[in-house]
């Protein structure tokens, strides 16, 4: 922002014009439309706007048409009064819904470059500011990184107004509320806090609304860059914030106490405070059979911990622990490692980095030929280095086999986290053993029940114990013996019959 972009609004149109040229360079997208008065010919009116973010058919067919009407009757007046600018103001806001006051240059500049018409007057110490912001956006589409079988198929965009509509749509209840603050020293990003009055902990709220007026950057481009602000334990592995695409997720855990915070530009939705189990919970569990339901979560919960120790497990048993296996497998594994020259250790290493080389390599491909090399570049590695004698094939089964289920995880944040201490865990085993796996089981317990978002306990309802969350943590209740809402981001005054 120009440093002189402070000063109030002269009252002279022409200065004001003059200094918002100066102050964005000229730009060619900056359009100014002007309205001189015929007696004087001087610039009576203007409007201002940015070429590609308003709506140029509102300003051509109704805005102009109405500001050169009202400079004509002026000066037609036998009694050579002012323009009217109240007179004015309530004629536009008859057609457009939203017209508002400007009193400085500061907001002029923060509205103008957010899309919004600005209207100057002469002899005028204030401006009007028109909300006709129209840009081309995408369209709501289904979710590609958080798919479901069963369920609605939208997801939010990366228009923020858009976001919200569509949990409007879900929650009819006026207690939904909406605070919009700007962010960004030069972006000015448009952030949305939303939550339920009465459901949601008056202490939560109140911790993020003081935790995102403490940012102070440049730029919030993406909600990533606020996630990695407001989170509590910085230094942690494990996020601490959920995010999601999905607007009957976002609508569902609002029921539950949460708060939302919708970032402008993004269609990533930040939801706190969270705990542990929500990373293993799919929006689709919730339109399924319980039964069905809670068998897909007790299998998700089991392949993380197959994704985070299945290699370090056999590194243990055939560096340390061999009379653990039969003799029959024994000596078959034996006999696949014989000509192999690698110990066990650095044999997983390699096709762990490997696989993830690939992983990486599919990720950032174009996607028609992505999928297709990270698919065939494993099986033609794989089988390439068994033929070689690089690997054992039981080895490359154990790779595999961790690699599927860390795909089983519908929250990719989540993944990350395993992925990285897999590696930890493949050290402890080749240096200790299964004793080394125990003591990293230990303490990683020890960092989880430590952990906590935005000062809710991020393993509850685990730890610390609570009985009435148990009905949809590891398993999920039929909805008939689900009654009440969690108690973690509930507000103590209101009521936890579940409404959900």
């Amino acid at each position: 922002m120009p440093d002189d972009a402070t000063i109030p609004i002269d009252p002279n149109v022409e200065i004001n014009l003059e200094r918002i040229m100066m102050d964005l360079g000229g730009s060619d997208d900056v359009i100014i439309r002007e309205i001189q008065d015929d007696g004087t010919l001087k610039v009576a009116a203007a409007v201002v706007y940015i070429d590609g973010l308003s709506d140029t058919l509102a300003i051509n067919m109704y805005i102009f048409d109405v500001l050169k009407m009202m400079v004509r009757n002026v000066a037609q007046d036998a009694h050579g009064d002012s323009l009217d600018t109240e007179t004015l103001a309530k004629e536009l806001l008859t057609g457009l819904g939203s017209i508002q006051t400007v009193a400085d240059m500061t907001a002029l500049y923060e509205n103008l470059l957010s899309g919004e018409a600005i209207i100057l007057f002469n002899q005028q110490h204030h401006a009007y500011r028109a909300d006709i912001r129209q840009w081309k956006g995408r369209d709501v589409t289904e979710s590609t990184n958080q798919t479901a079988v069963r369920g609605p198929r939208e997801s939010f965009t990366e228009t923020l107004r858009t976001n919200t509509a569509l949990i409007r749509r879900k929650i009819k209840d006026p207690r939904l509320w909406l605070e919009t603050i700007s962010m960004g020293r030069m972006t000015k990003t448009g952030v949305t806090i939303m939550y339920i009055n009465g459901i949601a902990k008056p202490s939560v709220i109140e911790l993020v609304r003081s935790r995102l007026k403490a940012i102070d950057i440049d730029s919030i481009l993406d909600s990533g860059y606020i996630e990695e602000l407001i989170e509590d334990n910085k230094f942690s592995l494990f996020p601490t914030v959920y995010n999601s695409e999905l607007p009957d997720s976002t609508a569902a855990q609002l029921l539950e106490g949460k708060v939302a915070i919708l970032v402008d530009g993004t269609p990533n939705i930040l939801l706190v405070p969270t705990q542990l189990v929500t990373f293993f919970q799919s929006a689709e569990d919730y339109y399924q059979r319980a039964y069905y339901a809670t068998l897909l979560r007790i299998l998700r919960f089991s392949t993380v911990f197959i994704s985070l120790l299945l290699p370090s497990i056999y590194i243990a048993i055939t560096t340390f622990h061999r009379d653990m296996l039969p003799a029959s497998l024994l000596i078959g594994l034996a006999a696949q490692r014989e000509g192999v020259p690698l110990p066990a250790f650095v044999e997983a290493l390699v096709m762990e980095l490997t696989f993830e080389i690939l992983r990486e390599a599919g990720l950032r491909m174009p996607r028609a030929i992505g999928q297709a090399v990270s698919v065939v570049g494993t099986l033609v590695i794989g089988q390439a280095a068994v033929e070689a004698g690089i690997v054992s094939a039981a080895m490359v089964i154990v790779v595999s086999v961790t690699a599927i289920s860390t795909f089983t995880l519908p929250a990719y944040s989540m993944s990350i986290p395993v992925r990285l201490l897999r590696f930890v865990f493949m050290g402890a085993a080749a240096s200790f053993g299964l004793f080394g796996i125990a003591m990293g089981m230990f303490v990683l317990l020890l960092h989880l029940c430590a952990l906590r978002s935005f000062g809710e306990p991020f393993m509850s309802p685990f730890s610390p114990f609570r009985k009435a969350d148990l009905e949809d943590s590891l398993v999920r209740l039929p909805r008939w013996l689900m009654f009440k809402r969690p108690e973690t981001s509930l507000d103590e005054g209101s009521e936890r019959i579940r409404k959900r």
